[in-house]
C-alpha cells in the first residue's frame, strides 16, 4: 500500500476527482508533488511536501494551494504478508473567501473517499489472477 500511495503520478488513473498530478522532486525520504482537483466544476491544485518512511508511514505538509492548513499522515501496519491496516489522518482548512466555501464540500467528499479509493486500487493491482483452468472458490 505504501507504494500505491507514494505513486502520485498514477493518481489520475484511479481517483475520479484527480485532474492530473506532477512529481517535482523525489528521493528515498522526500517528495514534492502537485495534485490537481477537477470535480463538479471545481478546478484547483495544491502542492505538498511528503516525507517517506518506507514502508510504514507517509507524512504530508502543504507547500502551496487554496488551503490555510493541510497536514496529513498515512500509517501502514502489516497484518500478514498480503494484508495491512491503513490509517489516514487529514487536517485541513481553506483560506477564507468564496473559493474556500466552494471547496469545502468537494474536499470533504475527497477526504471521506480517499482510503476506499486506495483499497480498490490495491485490489486491482495486487489481486491474484485465477488459477489456469480453475473455476475458483
Amino acid at each position: 500500500m505504501f507504494e500505491l500511495v507514494q505513486a502520485v503520478e498514477d493518481y489520475p488513473q484511479f481517483l475520479p476527482w484527480c485532474g492530473g498530478s506532477t512529481v517535482h522532486e523525489r528521493s528515498r525520504q522526500r517528495m514534492l508533488a502537485t495534485v490537481a482537483i477537477d470535480y463538479r466544476g471545481i478546478r484547483q491544485s495544491f502542492t505538498t511536501e511528503n516525507t517517506l518512511h518506507s514502508p510504514h508511514r507517509i507524512g504530508m505538509a502543504l507547500r502551496e494551494g487554496p488551503f490555510s492548513r493541510l497536514d496529513g499522515l498515512w500509517h501502514f501496519n502489516t497484518l500478514r504478508h498480503d494484508a495491512c491496516k491503513v490509517e489516514f489522518r487529514l487536517d485541513y482548512a481553506f483560506k477564507s473567501g468564496l473559493l474556500g466555501q466552494a471547496l469545502v464540500p468537494v474536499f470533504d467528499h475527497i477526504a471521506r473517499s480517499f482510503v476506499d479509493a486506495f483499497v480498490r486500487r490495491a485490489d486491482q493491482v495486487y489481486r491474484s489472477p485465477p488459477a489456469p483452468g480453475g473455476q475458483g472458490g
